[in-house]
């Protein structure tokens, strides 16, 4: 895999692009922001270039690589948008049963990065599903801007309702050996916490990545254990972190929380100038660690 080119980009752009994809800002807005920087030195091909994902970046484990066997099935969402679909990935030698992993992307649909995802836990030996929260309106559109605007679009609970039925759907997998992990980035790290408190009989073990906190109304039911990881200087989710840790002790939550220095929010997705790859390594190895530990 090739790591996106390092160019030295200020803060300030990260912090808007981090705004713009949350949808604090519209688009106009982020480019006329950017602007500014570009007109302070750096060109907005370069801004822009470091910023947007580019896709063609993030692949570690190839779509037809002989060690994982890939498809696409659809389950059922009586409660959500009646049918789900997403990219389901076993190891290609596998006999027998395995523990299992749910993968839940951004706010911007199932993309690459997040199928490659899927992938690189086939390859250590998961079955990974990997929901596309946009199935209902045709699917991941190929660009972010699209997905994002889609994604919006959609009644949340409704999409909430599409990941506990996957979730359903993979714990009860003919294949699953009664352990459900789950993993998520972002929008995802939040539908992780919400999983661990609406179905704590089902997941086994989440790991949030830059995720904010479940609903008041169902923290309490989390059981854990948990895996929480952030990017310090990610303000908007760190903000939420000191009342959901309270809360944590409270409850008596098994957790662990790792703060990744000088990283932003996205630092594990590797399709950005946002990627940090130290930080990235380190924390899938410490999450692979996690489910290892609880999902054998």
């Amino acid at each position: 895999m090739t790591e996106p080119t390092r160019i030295k980009i200020p803060q300030q752009a990260f912090d808007w692009y981090d705004e713009y994809a949350h949808g604090d800002i519209d688009r106009r807005t982020f480019m006329s922001r950017l602007a500014r920087l570009a007109g302070a030195g750096i060109s907005m091909s370069v801004l822009t270039g470091a910023l947007i994902p580019n896709y063609a970046l993030a692949e570690q484990v190839s779509f037809n690589d002989p060690d994982i066997n890939a498809s696409y099935v659809t389950f059922a969402s009586p409660h959500g948008h009646q049918q789900g679909r997403g990219y389901l990935v076993k190891p290609g030698n596998l006999a027998g049963k395995a523990p299992t992993v749910l993968v839940v992307h951004e706010n911007r649909g199932l993309n690459p990065y997040i199928e490659d995802v899927a992938r690189r836990l086939a390859k250590q030996g998961y079955i990974a599903l990997a929901p596309d929260a946009l199935f209902s309106l045709g699917g991941y559109p190929g660009n972010d801007d699209t997905g994002k605007a889609m994604q919006k679009s959609l009644d949340a609970g409704k999409i909430e309702e599409d990941f506990i039925a996957a979730t359903k759907y993979l714990k009860s997998h003919e294949l699953c050996n009664g352990k459900l992990g789950v993993v998520g980035f972002c929008f995802g790290g939040y539908i992780s916490n919400m999983l661990a408190a609406t179905l704590p009989e089902l997941v086994n073990a989440a790991v949030p990545f830059y995720g904010t906190p479940p609903k008041d109304s169902i923290i309490q039911n989390i059981r854990g254990p948990l895996m929480l990881q952030f990017a310090e200087l990610d303000k908007r989710v760190n903000s939420t972190w000191p009342d959901y840790e309270e809360s944590l002790k409270k409850l008596k939550v098994d957790y662990e929380a790792f703060v990744y220095t000088g990283t932003n929010h996205g630092f594990h997705n590797d399709s950005t100038a946002r990627y940090d790859r130290e930080a990235a390594e380190l924390a899938w190895s410490r999450t692979l660690s996690f489910f290892g530990r609880h999902l054998s």
